[in-house]
């Protein structure tokens, strides 16, 4: 039995844009490149607007969108790029979606006027083949350019966009998106699949047991049945992916934990006690890994915040995934 879902919609943002665009629509990318105070959407944050009047994304969370719209709508019509800035006062910023006040600056570039299609098409094609990609504008002389990690690791690594230190180069990150490989089709799992679809986790669930790995138990998910190290082959295992192993099964989990050590995952989990994990770190020591290399298992799995419930173990798994990924 192997039930895949659809392909997950991300902010696809860059990639609807490329279709308006293509679809003969028109389209201007807006981008949030630089915030103060209270802010609804982060830096890199991003709006596409057609030529017919549709919208995907947000740059603010509704409170600027409308000037955002008619803004674009005369950069298709002149098509050159812009920089807009938007301020709320405090006495009325919460009206708007702006809780404390705040200012926010938005970059407006038409899609083929000022971003050349190739380079919007380029970064796409990154984006599907989850490869780590830049984009790089300098706000004054509109030159633009893709970049990759090697040009800007610390910024790849924080997965931070933003201006440089001139004032004027903006880059924006496109970091793949956060994937999670669930092994273990348990009662946990059912909590922390969807936990983590909401955080913003692809999630793909392995168990070759079928009565564990049932649509009924996880509907709409996707879910394989083949030996863990298999599928995780298959998957591919980077640097924004996590793993997490619940079977409490050495036949299920151990394959998937070596695969996992021989990867660059962000962040390695391991149901189970703390005897449990010293038997595991025996057999993975007699399989040849270093102390190093079992050094990157977070056993037992999750934050100790005294978790009795499948829900809590959830809650606290992917308060470690979390505290992993932005605190290094």
């Amino acid at each position: 039995m192997r039930t895949e879902a659809g392909p997950p919609q991300h902010d696809a943002i860059p990639e609807t844009a490329l279709a308006w665009h293509r679809g003969g629509k028109g389209a201007v990318l807006a981008t949030v490149v630089q915030t103060w105070g209270s802010a609804p959407r982060p830096v890199g944050s991003q709006l596409a607007i057609s030529g017919a009047g549709e919208i995907m994304g947000s740059v603010s969370g509704g409170c600027v969108e409308g000037a955002v719209i008619v803004e674009a709508e005369d950069a298709l019509k002149d098509g050159r790029a812009r920089v807009l800035e938007f301020g709320v006062a405090d006495e009325t910023a919460f009206e708007v979606g702006l809780a404390c006040g705040g200012t926010i600056r938005i970059l407006l570039e038409p899609v083929g006027a000022q971003i050349p299609e190739e380079m919007l098409a380029g970064l796409v094609e990154a984006r599907a083949a989850r490869r780590p990609v830049g984009y790089v504008v300098n706000t004054a002389t509109w030159a633009r350019r893709l970049a990759g990690p090697e040009a800007f690791p610390e910024r790849f690594r924080a997965d931070r966009s933003g201006f440089m230190e001139d004032g004027e180069t903006f880059i924006a990150i496109h970091n793949p998106p956060l994937r999670m490989i669930v092994v273990g089709a348990v009662h946990i799992a059912q909590a922390l699949v969807p936990m983590a679809r909401i955080a913003g986790h692809d999630v793909t669930l392995i168990d070759p047991r079928e009565t564990f790995a049932a649509v009924a138990r996880f509907p709409g998910e996707t879910i394989l049945d083949d030996w863990p190290d298999e599928a995780m082959a298959r998957i591919g295992l980077d640097p924004r992916t996590s793993v997490v192993t619940l079977s409490h099964d050495p036949k299920i989990d151990d394959p998937a934990i070596m695969a996992a050590l021989g990867s660059e995952v962000f962040y390695l989990g391991c149901l189970g006690s703390t005897r449990t994990h010293a038997k595991r770190v025996a057999r993975l020591v007699a399989a040849g890994f270093d102390e190093a290399a079992i050094a990157r298992i977070h056993a037992p799995v999750g934050l100790d915040i005294g978790a009795r419930t499948p829900a809590e173990i959830a809650v606290s798994i992917l308060a470690e995934i979390t505290a992993r990924l932005r605190r290094g």
